[in-house]
């Protein structure tokens, strides 16, 4: 590992003012995929910012079915929150399969989604909860926020302090995992906002990372239910192909997912 200067942000003001003044600085929280990267001498940032200490950061709010969870929200706490749990059980439920404890109890929300990997997990949740990720600067749809495999619209002083959404009348979540690393090879996540909003958030099998299945939002906003995706058409030329499962297994699995999240949604 190289060396690297580590410092704690007192708020989100503070971070921002820190990677500003910072040559190449980063920000942590659990740091589960920034530590390793430095540990292999793939990543030399010169700053280290940790965000997990501001205050509030952590805290999840639950009002009725209006949900705020701060980014440095770990895995295990979004798994176990009671009042998220009445609300939005699809969301601790799918938190509950990240990983192992060990990266449950570290790994934040905020750092999945500003890492995006194409194979985690909350993407797929952002997306189809409709949810808005709010930074120091201003409220990004989850639509415009993923632009890409483990690219997002955030600015280098950016900082991420919230996510936040309404509860869907229903939702579920399915993946495949990887039997080794526990990411997904394919994830869905259904959401049923009512009055025929259906989203659904793929995640893990497509080589532009997270996506809306459009075609089978408006399907099931006809009829909610496994069948209604039949005629559903999952690109092959979109996926991604390598030793884990080649881009026709990928498309199937996203279907076959896609079935399990309607189906438990409904």
């Amino acid at each position: 590992m190289y060396d690297t200067t580590y410092t704690r942000a007192k708020d989100a003001s503070d971070a921002a003012k820190k990677m500003r003044a910072a040559e190449d600085g980063q920000f942590i929280a659990g740091g589960h995929t920034l530590l390793p990267t430095m540990k292999q001498r793939l990543a030399a940032p010169s700053d280290l910012i940790d965000i997990s200490h501001i205050k509030g950061m952590a805290d999840i709010s639950v009002s009725r079915k209006d949900v705020t969870i701060g980014a440095a929200a770990t895995h295990a706490s979004v798994a176990n929150h009671s009042k998220l749990m009445k609300v939005c059980p699809s969301l601790c439920e799918l938190a509950s399969h990240i990983g192992d404890p060990a990266v449950r109890n570290r790994g934040t929300i905020g750092g999945s989604i500003a890492n995006n990997d194409p194979a985690a997990d909350y993407p797929a949740a952002m997306v189809a909860l409709g949810a808005t990720i709010v930074t120091n600067k201003r409220k990004i749809r989850a639509d415009r926020f993923f632009t890409g495999m483990f690219e997002t619209s955030l600015k280098e002083d950016e900082v991420i302090k919230a996510v936040t959404f309404k509860a869907p009348k229903s939702g579920a979540y399915a993946k495949f995992p990887n039997p080794a690393s526990r990411y997904a090879m394919a994830g869905v996540y259904v959401a049923d906002h009512g009055k025929k909003d259906i989203r659904v958030g793929v995640t893990g099998a497509s080589s532009g990372g997270v996506y809306r299945a459009k075609n089978m939002e408006k399907a099931l906003a006809k009829d909610f239910s496994a069948d209604a995706i039949d005629g559903c058409k999952v690109d092959e030329g979109d996926m991604l192909s390598d030793i884990h499962g080649s881009a026709a297994y990928r498309a199937n699995l996203v279907k076959v997912m896609a079935k399990r999240a309607i189906a438990a949604a409904g």
